[in-house]
């Protein structure tokens, strides 16, 4: 049995076709070439101009790619050069550290994890890349978070069902407010394994990106090798690498953060 939804495969027939002619195509064009009726197909891309994903010549009446489709495009873009210009100061996070370095971004309520640096420790964190984790429950989540405003925050997570994952998982919006709050105030986020049982993370955001990307980068520590002196090491270490970061990917504000433990 099929699990393709018709009018989404539709949709992308059309983005695909017209993908491959630049001066675009009357909807008479793109019904012939794609052989799907004409009520249907008008539809669809009266919807997809409506959303900017399409635009129309209003002399020729022909049908191009649109905006959206560009901005769309430029989000991946912006990933994968973020992925490749952070790497390096990941490794010397990793290597000064000896712990797992991470890289996400926000997706929604989620956090999508897209690099990882692991270190030569037997035990090391049992992750991957492209995995998406709610951003409630995890440190590098709570820095995300950090970077939006008090509003967006409260929208985003607005229905939210906040699963408890372990016994310190925020489990209520006023809760995580706070903790983003004070994610703001230190510079940083702190996980006490509340979604991982026996992981310590702390997680930075980072700036410098395009107004609709954000970033951050943390490092995770098992319980057993967690001690006061790492974490204090950690969070510093972490939050100038965060910040030399910014600077490269085009952060303006020359200050080093300051960071408080309190």
């Amino acid at each position: 049995m099929s699990t393709l939804v018709k009018s989404a495969d539709r949709t992308l027939a059309i983005l695909d076709l017209l993908t491959e002619h630049r001066d675009g195509l009357t909807l008479t064009e793109v019904q012939r070439r794609l052989e799907f009726p004409k009520s249907s197909t008008y539809v669809l891309l009266m919807t997809m101009t409506a959303r900017g994903f399409l635009e129309q010549d209003p002399d020729t009446r022909r049908f191009r790619i649109g905006i959206r489709l560009w901005q769309a495009g430029q989000s991946y873009v912006a990933i994968n050069d973020l992925e490749k210009v952070a790497l390096p100061y990941m490794e010397t996070l990793r290597d000064t550290l000896n712990e797992t370095v991470q890289l996400a971004t926000l997706d929604g309520t989620d956090n999508v994890y897209i690099a990882k640096v692991d270190p030569d420790h037997h035990l090391r964190l049992a992750s991957r890349v492209g995995v998406r984790l709610p951003a409630y429950a995890t440190g590098i989540g709570k820095a995300l978070l950090s970077q939006l405003d008090e509003d967006d925050l409260r929208d985003r997570f607005a229905d939210t069902e906040f699963v408890r994952y372990t016994p310190q998982t925020v489990t209520s919006l006023p809760e995580l407010v706070a903790a983003v709050r004070q994610a703001r105030t230190h510079g940083y986020a702190i996980d006490n394994c509340e979604y991982t049982p026996g992981v310590f993370c702390v997680a930075a955001p980072l700036n410098g990106l395009r107004a609709t990307t954000r970033a951050a980068i943390s490092v995770s520590i098992p319980e057993v090798r967690k001690t006061p002196e790492l974490i204090r090491r950690t969070i510093d270490t972490l939050c100038s690498t965060a910040h030399q970061l910014s600077l490269r990917l085009g952060y303006r504000d020359g200050a080093a953060p300051t960071t408080r433990r309190d």
